[in-house]
């Protein structure tokens, strides 16, 4: 990944990097001339769930919260709005086809633009068919965080998406995956079970106690794809960084979840489709058909249940493979229909999953990865719809 696109949290009374280089940039700028525009955002500029600045400043593509001294003769792009970090999706797929297999990295590259037009400006890639490290390069495309290949076990998942083992190979592919990503692996924690006609776990506890073991060990945290009820009380045993979906949310589960810190990334929209999953499976296994359907009749209520028992809830959509992308707006109206107010969604969306990922939103020298909106979205979610103006690095992409 380039040096920006993921930042190490200082230790305690340590200058971030970027902080540094951006204040040497700062200081330098009247001598040196200033790379990239310039723009003043005449705020607010919302740096945080109750924290804002009247104004701030975008000098060669870092956002200062001080005015900065500048060349004469600099020219300088005001605009009025609400400035917030740029959305984040923590659950995507790009290097996924529509048809379920590996993509050009023509076609990822329009994938990753797609959602950069909705404002989506940094995505955790939660498992890929294609290696699309190449893409990190380039400055246009949302910042990409990359979890290498799905882990699955053998004949337990989608043809075709992920690297099948057994538990005996568990340890070594996990291990392999975090080499092949930045940082994080995914691993396929149930799916239906032909022969119990339901959904069960893929995995033993002890299987999943390994897993996390491998990963954390090559330095990797690890998440978990979770649809049933019984999986989740292994992966919160086995240590695991982070659930996908975690459809099968139960009060105690919840409890469990809070008390860990955990954050669940939301996939609404996907949960949405389990009626069709449901109905594609009934004639065979009626019972995985009546299952999916009490699973999506509780979403929203699981949902909100999590949110308030402090469940750290990031948004994901899911899209890519099964739905197509460019669909974080439709993520947030789920998040919305599920009772969450505008300030908890944005906190889902923006600043939440950069922290989560240790990605700087709008601290005084981050990168500058914005949007500008004409209404405050911290009133209605609905704002973050209709940006004026989208800068990724500084520079004008919307």
């Amino acid at each position: 990944m380039s040096d920006d696109a993921v930042v190490r949290w200082p230790e305690a009374g340590e200058t971030p990097s970027y902080r540094r280089d951006a204040a040497a940039g700062a200081a330098g700028a009247a001598a040196a001339g200033v790379d990239g525009p310039v723009w003043h955002l005449r705020g607010p500029v919302l740096t945080g769930p109750g924290e804002e600045l009247a104004e701030a400043w975008v000098v060669d593509g870092r956002i200062l919260h001080e005015r900065p001294e500048l060349p004469a003769g600099t020219e300088v792009t005001s605009i009025d709005g609400f400035a917030v970090p740029g959305l984040a999706d923590l659950h995507c797929h790009i290097g996924i086809s529509d048809e379920g297999t590996g993509t050009s990295l023509d076609v990822a590259r329009a994938q990753a633009r797609t959602d950069r037009d909705t404002g989506v400006l940094l995505i955790r890639d939660a498992g890929s068919i294609t290696d699309t490290a190449p893409l990190q390069a380039e400055a246009d495309l949302p910042r990409l965080i990359r979890c290498g290949r799905h882990v699955a076990r053998s004949r337990r998942y989608l043809i075709g998406y992920a690297e099948e083992v057994e538990p005996g190979d568990l340890a070594a592919t996990v291990t392999a995956q975090a080499r092949r990503g930045d940082g994080w692996v995914k691993l396929v924690g149930d799916w239906i079970d032909r022969d119990a006609g339901d959904l069960t776990p893929t995995w033993s506890g002890a299987d999943f106690d390994a897993a996390a073991e491998a990963a954390h060990a090559a330095g990797a945290r690890i998440t978990t794809h979770t649809f049933d009820e019984e999986t989740l009380p292994l992966v919160l045993a086995a240590g695991f960084d982070c659930l996908e979906h975690a459809t099968g949310l139960t009060d105690e589960t919840i409890r469990a979840t809070a008390a860990a810190g955990i954050p669940v990334v939301t996939t609404l929209v996907n949960v949405g489709e389990f009626e069709a999953y449901a109905a594609q499976g009934e004639r065979k296994f009626p019972r995985y058909a009546a299952h999916m359907r009490r699973l999506r009749a509780d979403r929203y209520r699981r949902t909100r249940d999590a949110h308030d028992a402090g469940v750290p809830l990031l948004v994901g959509t899911d899209a890519g493979g099964v739905l197509g992308h460019g669909i974080v707006h439709q993520e947030l109206d789920e998040l919305a229909a599920a009772g969450l107010s505008p300030i908890a969604i944005l906190e889902a969306a923006s600043w939440g999953p950069r922290r989560f990922l240790g990605v700087p939103a709008l601290e005084d020298g981050a990168p500058a990865d914005l949007l500008v909106l004409p209404t405050d979205p911290r009133e209605d979610h609905r704002a973050l719809r209709e940006p004026e103006l989208i800068l990724l690095a500084g520079r004008r992409v919307g």
